[in-house]
């Protein structure tokens, strides 16, 4: 929810409220479609029995859609313990990137069938901006 607090202004800002809601609901879909289709064409039957549900999907398309609305702005993070402000593009490469690893290493590795985190949806919203 940070993030959209963060990302999500600006976003709307560009769409407008309509446009923003149609938006952060389709990329929700989306997200949900990835989930489940990843698990069942690349798992076992059992990681694609895991329940998905929650936001997360719909956000990471807000992020999605700001990195391709904005993707020289900066962003203020932490880097350790010190804030530091780093562009766009690189903060949310290296989210999905983390997305990405994290998302493989509980399909194919993890005993607990993706250990309950929808991974794939984060990608499958943030790819639909």
């Amino acid at each position: 929810m940070l993030f959209l607090a963060i990302f999500g202004k600006n976003v709307e800002d560009a769409f407008g409220h309509a446009r923003y809601l149609a938006f952060y609901v389709a990329g929700g879909f989306v997200a949900f479609l990835t989930q489940t289709a990843v698990p069942l064409l690349f798992a076992s039957h059992a990681a694609a029995e895991v329940p998905n549900l929650g936001a997360s999907g719909a956000i990471a398309a807000v992020l999605g859609d700001y990195f391709v609305l904005y993707p020289n702005s900066r962003v203020l993070t932490l880097v350790v313990v010190v804030p530091v402000r780093i562009s766009a593009w690189v903060f949310l490469g290296l989210w999905f990137l983390y997305q990405f690893i994290e998302g493989n290493f509980g399909l194919f590795s993890a005993s607990a069938n993706g250990g309950g985190v929808v991974f794939f949806a984060d990608i499958g919203g943030s790819s639909s901006g």
